[in-house]
């Protein structure tokens, strides 16, 4: 691998984990608010830990995916945003559709959190090629 196509990847992942770090402070906001205004207490899956590590993982395979895209296609970013916006809208929807408890409260409470932390994550990763193209974004950040 040439240099060219190590700096590619080394700023499509820097740009997912950074994307990541923000997102993460995002749904730990989101999750503080939400729980404080619907009185949702069960945290056994979504939680800080899980919070914190599944978000910058995850943003960070992204930015890893990205890359991919862009090896592949000389249209990658457009590929790319067209392929994250159709999974969030399945996983938003799986998500809206997901029993959790036999409790309609909880259930509705588990879901409304789940599907926020879900949108979160898709819009901040369809962005994720308007960061990588910044060139202040580059040159400040990375």
């Amino acid at each position: 691998m040439n240099n060219e196509h190590q700096s590619i990847f080394f700023k499509a992942m820097m740009t997912g984990l950074f994307v990541g770090i923000i997102d993460t402070l995002i749904c730990l906001t989101y999750n503080i608010g939400y729980r404080s205004l619907t009185g949702y207490a069960p945290s056994s899956i979504i939680n800080v830990s899980s919070l914190i590590f599944a978000v910058n993982l995850i943003l960070l395979l992204v930015g890893i995916a990205y890359y991919a895209f862009l090896r592949v296609s000389g249209k990658g970013d457009v590929l790319y945003m067209v392929a994250i916006l159709l999974l969030t809208a399945f996983l938003t929807w799986k998500s809206v559709e997901l029993v959790r408890f036999n409790d309609y409260r909880l259930d509705n409470g588990f879901r409304g959190l789940l599907t926020g932390i879900v949108l979160i994550l898709g819009i901040s990763a369809a962005c994720l090629p308007f960061l990588y193209r910044n060139k202040k974004f580059l040159e400040h950040i990375i």
